[in-house]
């Protein structure tokens, strides 16, 4: 199912033709990040610390969370507080980036996810345009998964 499809050809934006949904923990393209969200932001947007959480409703992100992998930009877009539709861009660190240790300590040792956040603005770069979504079923089964977390008292978000 395609959630997002805006193809253009803008030499800014990139686009991915994907027949499936992505694999998670692989890498999209060496070297790139990327940020899902459902904010409408434009080449030359930055992404700063100290904004409210995509996720968790008066929470204050100390950071910016982003990922090399396409499936976890596209969980975060799917997943981003918001009405508007899930996007996934390209960005690039302005600062050092470190591994997100909300995931590469807690859940995953080592850090497959390739899941980094930073405290200095993430600049975007371009927008992956055509990417394939989870199914509904997935979707329902993540919710359901975050909200048990949240009500058992386990959703701690180390930031």
């Amino acid at each position: 199912m395609v959630l997002h499809n805006r193809a253009s050809t803008a030499p800014d934006q990139e686009e991915s033709a994907l027949p499936n949904p992505p694999k998670p923990f692989e890498i999209y393209k060496p070297g790139v990040y990327l940020h899902g969200t459902k904010a409408d932001l434009k080449v030359g947007d930055h992404l700063l610390p100290g904004q409210p959480s995509n996720f968790e409703e008066g929470r204050i992100s100390n950071h910016v969370y982003i990922t090399q992998t396409l499936d976890g930009a596209v969980w975060a877009a799917e997943l981003a507080r918001g009405d508007g539709p899930g996007r996934v861009y390209i960005v690039e660190p302005t600062g050092p980036i470190e591994d997100d240790p909300n995931v590469t300590d807690k859940k995953f040792p080592g850090n497959p996810t390739h899941s980094y956040r930073s405290r200095e603005p993430v600049r975007v770069v371009g927008e992956v345009t055509d990417w394939v979504g989870h199914t509904p079923e997935q979707l329902k089964a993540m919710i359901d998964g975050l909200e048990e977390l949240r009500r058992t008292g386990k959703a701690v978000i180390y930031d």
